[in-house]
Order: C-alpha cells, then structure tokens, then sequence
C-alpha cells in the first residue's frame, strides 16, 4: 500500500510583494538599470528556473542583508523554437513561440519579486523603476489575484 504525504499550504510562507515592469529591454539590461536607478545588486543566479524541459526564465536575485529583503527579477517570457512538421516541397518548418511564466498577465515582460519589504521603500522602488528611460510602466500587483502565483514561489 503507497503512502501519500502532503505538505499543508500553512507551512509555506508565500507572502510577497511583486512589481510588474513593462519594457522591451533584454533582461542583463533591464537588470543594469534597476542596479543603477535603485540602489540594488542584483546578479544573474546560477541556474535559470526551469518548468518544462524547454522553457527556461532568467531570474536575477540579490539578498539585502542590511534591510533584510531578498528581491528577485524575473523575466516572464520565454521564446522557444518549434518545428511545425509539413507535408510540402521543404520539408519541416521551424516557428517561434513565445511561453508566459504567468499566463494571465502576458502584457508584463518581468516581475520584480520582493519579500518583507516594507510599503513606503516597495512604493519608493516603483518610483524609481517608473524613472528609468527603456521602462514603459511598472506597477504593483496583488498576487493574491494570480492564478499562477505558485510559478514564483521556488
């Protein structure tokens, strides 16, 4: 008889703040510029966050041990190569497809994911973000509207 063990909800602790930026930068750039304009450190970590065997989302994190914050940028985009099979003259045909982290927000090309900041430096840094000159908006988001939250919880 297999035993099945789940681990409660309770136990994790998935409060965050998250920061929604729209901007057409690549995501070393993007990381450059919110390190410059807000005062952060943020590094490409080791590995990218895998959720399928091809899709793979750059993540950059940084943990601010003098304020006791950890942020992590994320891109929300993902473009993977597909071959189309094709009956015709040449042969397979190769498309791009672009895959979302979260799905419902497609229009947001990355998230800046903020855990126990407080709200007058997690407005401030928004602020700062909205000055960079390559960023559209950026915006908070209520995470508890996302259905995919648990895609940024890792």
């Amino acid at each position: 008889m297999l035993t099945t063990h789940k681990i409660s909800a309770d136990f994790y602790d998935d409060s965050f703040k998250l920061i929604a930026i729209h901007s057409n930068l690549e995501d070393y750039a993007m990381t450059y510029a919110i390190n410059s304009n807000c005062g952060l450190y943020l590094k490409r970590m080791a590995k990218d966050l895998h959720l399928d065997e091809n899709l793979s989302f750059s993540v950059f994190d940084w943990d601010d041990e003098m304020n006791d914050i950890y942020w992590t940028l994320i891109s929300n985009k993902c473009v993977v190569e597909e071959v189309v099979p094709s009956d015709g003259f040449f042969g397979d045909e190769m498309t791009m497809k672009t895959n979302y982290l979260i799905g419902e927000r497609k229009e947001v090309d990355y998230f800046l994911k903020v855990d126990a900041a407080e709200e007058p430096a997690f407005l401030q840094k928004v602020k700062s973000i909205n000055k960079i000159s390559k960023v559209i908006t950026a915006y908070p988001i209520d995470t508890e509207t996302l259905k995919s939250k648990r895609n940024l919880i890792f």
